[in-house]
């Protein structure tokens, strides 16, 4: 903890009134961004090829966007949909 208070602060005068901005910018500069953003769309083009199973392709890329590899999961227990190539049922008494 103390090498990440040291990194955080590293060249930053902890009296001054734009300290948090300094200290921020220098947590986010040892974030790995690159590789965030290709475990995200790795888990996007996963979650769309699950979706378009299933036949909910763009419900799988908002779970996959939303909950990362936890939206699979949503998705595959989802059932597929109902094919609509089905006339609606007669009422009841009708034939």
């Amino acid at each position: 903890m103390d090498e990440l208070l040291a990194k955080a602060t590293q060249g930053v005068d902890l009296d001054a009134p734009d300290a948090f901005w300094h200290i921020f910018g220098n947590l986010m500069a040892l974030v790995p961004w690159a590789a965030l953003l290709w475990w995200s769309l790795l888990f996007l083009v996963v979650g769309a090829v699950l979706g378009w199973w299933r036949g909910r392709l763009w419900e799988g890329v908002v779970w996959a966007a939303i909950l990362g590899p936890i939206g699979w999961i949503v998705i595959l227990s989802r059932p597929r949909p109902m094919s609509r190539a089905q006339p609606p049922p007669l009422p009841p008494g009708r034939r």
